[in-house]
């Protein structure tokens, strides 16, 4: 299966694409290669500006109060497990007293070194981090992995408080809904939201289908257009019936 994501809020799309990247470091510097290293670091670029958002922090701060107190008010309530209950609640405060303790903008200790921002400066550049350009950088893609992967660890580690926010906050979002089994004639699909008002719409379809869902959704109704996937020009999926599962959520 395939889940596709429709954020409803410029917050949950900050925060979604801050989980991409983040997924998209861990994925090139787990790599020895040093080309993946180079992806991994512009990574972090990316990164630093997504996280960069001036509210950011307080948004998410003030997220975790709120999901604090209203877990809080379910210990002892006998449908939930207490153990699962302290676990989260224990990683909710240790993210909120991570975050708390961070100076400044979050990514700052980047912009902070001279050197990453000259490499950051020429990466904007087309073809502009060629070795007769930065010869730094190029010796940098020579030493051992280990040194490049003990470095792009470093340069990551400012972010871990951010990025547990992150988890624990779109983490309880999607368990805040329930997939739906719905059905998608011609290729279209629509329905009222009435008073749903969900944060993230979530459609769920096999892997073996040939076709995207393109959502389209504000406060009042909900439009999805099943495509034929690929190159070529975009077509409608009308040639059969599609199955689907769809979840509202909303914290």
């Amino acid at each position: 299966m395939i889940h596709y994501e429709y954020p409803l809020s410029e917050r949950i799309r900050t925060l979604l694409r801050l989980e991409d990247l983040f997924d998209r470091f861990d994925a090139y510097a787990a790599s020895p290669d040093p080309y993946a290293h180079h992806a991994a670091l512009l990574a972090l670029f990316e990164m630093a500006e997504v996280a960069a958002r001036a509210d950011l922090k307080s948004d998410l701060l003030q997220e975790l109060d709120r999901q604090k107190a209203v877990l809080i008010a379910l210990r002892g309530n006998p449908h939930v497990q207490g153990t699962t209950l302290e676990q989260v609640l224990a990683a909710i405060e240790a993210a909120h007293h991570g975050m708390y303790q961070l100076p400044g903008k979050v990514g700052q200790h980047l912009r902070e070194d001279d050197w990453l921002m000259t490499v950051k400066q020429r990466a904007a550049i087309p073809g502009g981090m060629c070795e007769f350009d930065l010869p730094s950088y190029h010796y940098w893609l020579h030493q051992s992995a280990e040194v490049r992967m003990s470095q792009l660890q470093r340069w990551l580690a400012p972010f871990s408080s951010i990025r547990a926010a992150v988890g624990i906050v779109l983490g309880l979002l999607r368990d805040s809904g329930q997939a739906e089994l719905q059905h998608a004639k011609n290729g279209s699909y629509q329905r009222m939201l009435e008073s749903r008002n969900p944060q993230l719409i979530r459609v769920t379809l096999a892997d073996d289908l040939p076709c995207v869902p393109e959502i389209s959704a504000n406060k009042y109704m909900l439009n999805i257009r099943f495509v034929h996937a690929g190159t070529g020009a975009v077509r409608t999926c009308t040639v059969q019936p599609i199955d689907f599962d769809l979840t509202f959520c909303n914290l």
